[in-house]
């Protein structure tokens, strides 16, 4: 690397600091006056990172020869992933629209009671989503909030495993 005129160290932290105030829409006429590209992003965190690393990229240098060889040794090491995960191709193969079975949950016409505060909850497990008191929840959170007054895991709430069932 070569030595760092102070000055340019000075405006460069300047000029990075005054970035971090700027709009999503300054941000992306920046990264489009230092990187020649336009940004598919409007993440303005993203935006004001990358635009200050490649000014401090611009002033101190970028990576040395040596780094950007390791880079593409490793690269070329990396072991990529032909194919997706099996749980991937499965999800993507169930019909639109349907959603797999959650394994943590009982089967269907399953009933889950929990005491709490002095109260009895009870909820029938149905095919697509949970009975409780003559109403369908899509789910055991919403149930559990019902309930409680509370947001809570509807999983952890009715003490549920992993697995399937309640935990003992």
């Amino acid at each position: 690397m070569s030595k760092i005129n102070p000055r340019q160290n000075t405006s460069m932290w300047r000029e990075i600091d005054s970035i971090r105030h700027q709009t999503v829409g300054q941000l992306k006429a920046k990264y489009f006056e230092v990187f020649g590209l336009e940004s598919r992003s409007n993440h303005k965190q993203f935006l004001v990172r990358r635009i200050a690393w490649r000014l401090q990229a611009n002033v101190e240098g970028s990576l040395s020869e040596r780094a950007r060889q390791r880079a593409a040794e490793l690269a070329v090491e990396a072991e990529l992933r032909i194919r997706a995960p099996e749980s991937f191709l499965k999800q993507l193969s169930s019909p639109a629209g349907e959603v797999p079975w959650d394994p943590r949950l009982p089967a269907p016409g399953t009933w889950l009671m929990r005491e709490f505060r002095g109260q009895r909850i009870a909820v029938q497990v149905l095919e697509k989503g949970f009975l409780y008191q003559e109403r369908v929840y899509k789910s055991l959170s919403a149930v559990a909030r019902q309930a409680t007054g509370t947001q809570w895991n509807g999983f952890a709430f009715f003490a549920l495993d992993r697995q399937c069932g309640p935990t003992s």
